[in-house]
Formats: structure tokens, C-alpha cells, sequence
């Protein structure tokens, strides 16, 4: 008897204290899942916005008014170019191309660097070489880039012949990917 009353008092114990300490557990638990999944729903605009080396890209983005729409579902790919590759172009032409009287043509400029779906860098260097060496990439905007590889890098070539190197690619991201580009690609 002295044996079942200590038994039912353990039971009754690890009821009450148990119950807290799992709630607290399964808190904590839920508290780290939570934000495991908002750091992989950030979308393509909030992963570009948490790199310093795409502070003009972010603001060229909000200036064009096109923030909205690359936090749309999609799937997209973006091919973003860096700080210093905003850097490359003649002098004066981004201040010029933040003006709100050039909204167009920044938005034509920022949606050549847009391809509708999802493409890895896998798919694109399986796509180059399927394709005798370019891949053909049809931009948001409606033009073209070509994609073609040399030695281990590939290349982005716009309809003006400039050649961008893809040099960090598979940026993940809710609503499709991010490849970082060392030049601006222009329509």
C-alpha cells in the first residue's frame, strides 16, 4: 500500500510539474520553428535589402516602384547586380535613373535583370550546354540575354554585347532565386 501511494504521488507529480515544463519545451520549440520559417520566407527583395553589396539595387528597386512586385509570389530569378557594378556605368547615370522622370526607363532597366521562374545555376549551365554553348534567357521586360559559360565562370551577354560574370549564384528565397552579378546588363 505504502508502495502505491508513493506511485500515485510521482504519477501526480510529474502531472503537475511535468505539464509546465513541456509547455515551456514545446514553447521554446515552437518560438525556433517560427523563426526558422520567417528567415526562409524572406523574399527576394528582403534578401536583396540584408546584403550591403546591394544597397543601390534595393533603393533603384523602391525608386522604380517595382518592390511589390518582386515580392509576388512568382517564381522569379534575378540576376543582381552589385554596388560596384552600378558603379561601372558612366558617371551620373544612376542619380539620373532614380529621378522620377525616369521611372520607365529604370523600370525597363531593373526587369532585364528579372527572368519569370525559378532557374538554378545548375539549370542554367545545363541549358548552355544543351544549346551549344548559350542559353537563351527571355527577361520580365521582354528581352533577351544569353548565357554562355568559359573555363568555370558563366556569363550574362545583353543585347548590347556586355558580358556580366555570374560570380555567387543559388541566393534562396520564398518566391524564387538571386545570382549576384559584377556588371549591369542593359536592354
Amino acid at each position: 500500500m505504502k508502495n502505491c501511494i508513493a506511485l500515485v504521488t510521482s504519477i501526480m507529480m510529474v502531472a503537475l510539474l511535468g505539464s509546465p515544463l513541456q509547455a515551456q519545451y514545446d514553447g521554446k520549440a515552437k518560438m525556433k520553428k517560427e523563426k526558422t520559417k520567417m528567415m526562409g520566407e524572406k523574399d527576394i527583395v528582403d534578401v536583396a535589402a540584408s546584403s550591403k553589396m546591394h544597397t543601390t539595387l534595393v533603393a533603384a528597386v523602391k525608386a522604380a516602384g517595382l518592390v511589390e512586385t518582386l515580392q509576388q509570389p512568382g517564381p522569379f530569378t534575378v540576376f543582381a547586380p552589385t554596388n560596384a557594378a552600378f558603379e561601372k556605368l558612366p558617371e551620373g547615370t544612376v542619380a539620373t535613373l532614380l529621378l522620377e522622370e525616369n521611372k520607365e526607363k529604370l523600370q525597363a532597366l531593373l526587369t532585364y535583370h528579372v527572368v519569370p521562374g525559378k532557374i538554378t545555376a545548375d539549370q542554367v549551365v545545363k541549358a548552355i550546354k544543351a544549346n551549344d554553348g548559350t542559353a537563351t534567357l527571355t527577361t520580365v521586360n521582354g528581352a533577351e540575354l544569353k548565357a554562355i559559360a568559359e573555363g568555370n565562370a558563366v556569363y550574362l551577354i545583353d543585347e548590347n554585347g556586355n558580358r556580366a560574370q555570374v560570380f555567387k549564384t543559388d541566393l534562396e528565397a520564398s518566391n524564387g532565386t538571386i545570382h549576384v552579378i559584377d556588371t549591369v546588363v542593359m536592354p
